[in-house]
C-alpha cells in the first residue's frame, strides 16, 4: 500500500509535459483543479477527462503506474461519495431504515468522487514529470510578486519542495520499520480500530525519531555548506520560457475557457432529464 502512493515521486521519460517550464505546469495544475470545480454537468467532466486523458498519453508516464496512487485516497473517497449520497436532500430515489438515497445526493456524490479522482491524476502529474528542485524555482518565480508583502518566498518554495521530497522517502523508511516490526510479531491487521490504533504507536515513534533525526541531517549539512537563500542567490539552471511553454499556457487557457462555457454556462437540463429518467 505504501509502495502506491506516487506523489513527491519523480518519473524519468523525455516528452513534452517533461520539458515544459515548472511555471507553466504549477499554473496549468492550479488551472485544471478550478477547472473542477467550475463544470456543474456532464458536458465539462467529459472535456476534463479528454484533456487529462491527452495530457497522460503526452506525459509517457505508464496510466497503470499514475493509477496505483488512486489506492491511498480510497477511503477518502469512499467517506465523500457516502456523505453526499446519504445527507443530501431530495427526490428519493431508494429508502433504507433512516438513510435516504436522493436524485440529488447521487448526482452530487458522482461529480464528487470524480472532482477527487481527477484531482489526484492531475497533481501526480505534475509531480511526477517535475524535478523537485524545478519545482522549487517554479514556485519561487511564480511567488515572487508576495515579497511586496515581505513574504519569505524562497523559504517557502524551499520547505514545499522538501516535503514532497520526503515523502517518498518517509514512505520507505515506514515500510523498513513495518517489516522489521512485523518480523519481531507485531500484528498491524487484526483486532477493532482501537487495536489497530494502539498497534501503530511501535511504527509511529520510530518513524518521528528517524524523521528528526534527517531534518537535524538536512540543517547540519545545509548550514556546513553556508546555504544562503533569498536575494542574491544564482541559479546554474535559470528557467526561461521558450515557444512550447506559451503554446501550453495556450492551451490551458483555451481548455479552461472551454469548460467555463461548456460546463457551466452551456447547460442542457431537458437532455440531462431525458438521460437520468431513461437510466432510472
Amino acid at each position: 500500500m505504501l509502495r502506491d502512493i506516487t506523489l513527491g515521486q519523480y518519473y524519468q521519460a523525455d516528452s513534452v509535459i517533461h520539458r515544459l517550464d515548472p511555471r507553466v505546469k504549477l499554473s496549468a495544475t492550479v488551472l485544471f483543479i478550478i477547472s473542477l470545480f467550475v463544470v456543474d454537468n456532464w458536458i465539462g467532466y467529459v472535456i476534463a477527462a479528454v484533456f487529462l486523458a491527452c495530457m497522460v498519453k503526452i506525459s509517457g508516464v505508464p496510466f497503470r503506474f499514475m493509477v496505483k496512487g488512486m489506492k491511498s485516497i480510497v477511503f477518502l473517497l469512499l467517506i465523500a461519495v457516502g456523505f453526499n449520497l446519504f445527507l443530501t436532500p431530495g427526490k428519493a430515489v431508494f429508502s433504507v431504515w433512516k438513510l435516504t438515497i436522493t436524485e440529488e445526493g447521487v448526482r452530487i456524490a458522482v461529480m464528487m468522487a470524480v472532482r477527487l479522482v481527477f484531482l489526484i491524476i492531475g497533481s501526480s502529474l505534475m509531480t511526477l514529470t517535475t524535478t523537485p528542485n524545478n519545482l522549487t524555482d517554479g514556485m519561487e518565480k511564480l511567488m515572487a510578486p508576495l515579497k511586496i508583502f515581505h513574504v519569505p518566498v524562497h523559504e517557502v518554495a524551499m520547505m514545499m519542495s522538501i516535503a514532497l521530497r520526503f515523502i517518498p522517502i518517509l514512505l520507505e523508511e515506514t515500510d523498513k520499520i513495518m517489516k522489521a516490526q512485523i518480523a519481531r510479531g507485531a500484528d498491524f491487521e487484526s483486532g477493532n480500530l482501537v487495536k489497530k490504533a494502539k498497534a501503530m504507536v511501535p511504527l509511529l515513534v520510530p518513524l518521528f525519531i528517524s524523521a528528526f533525526r534527517r531534518a537535524n541531517d538536512l540543517a547540519m549539512a545545509m548550514e556546513a555548506r553556508c546555504y544562503r537563500g533569498g536575494e542574491h542567490r544564482t541559479k546554474m539552471k535559470p528557467l526561461i520560457y521558450h515557444k512550447r511553454d506559451r503554446i501550453g499556457y495556450l492551451v490551458m487557457f483555451v481548455y479552461l475557457a472551454a469548460c467555463i462555457y461548456f460546463g457551466r454556462i452551456f447547460t442542457l437540463p431537458a437532455v440531462w432529464g431525458m438521460v437520468w429518467n431513461r437510466n432510472v
